[in-house]
């Protein structure tokens, strides 16, 4: 189930968010996000194994 969230953003950063879903790699801004935030999950993720943490 997804939940609603509200964030703040830097004026460029909503930019860059609007020039991703214009190219078409995304389809809208939670896609956007949803997918950076599980990026940055992931990357986290191996970089606790990888340390040992």
């Amino acid at each position: 189930m997804k939940r609603k969230l509200s964030v703040s953003v830097e004026e460029k950063t909503v930019n860059e968010i609007e020039n991703l879903i214009e190219s078409g790699k995304f389809r809208n801004k939670s896609h956007v996000i949803e997918f950076a935030v599980n990026s940055f999950i992931d990357n986290s993720e191996k970089g606790v194994k990888k340390n040992g943490r």
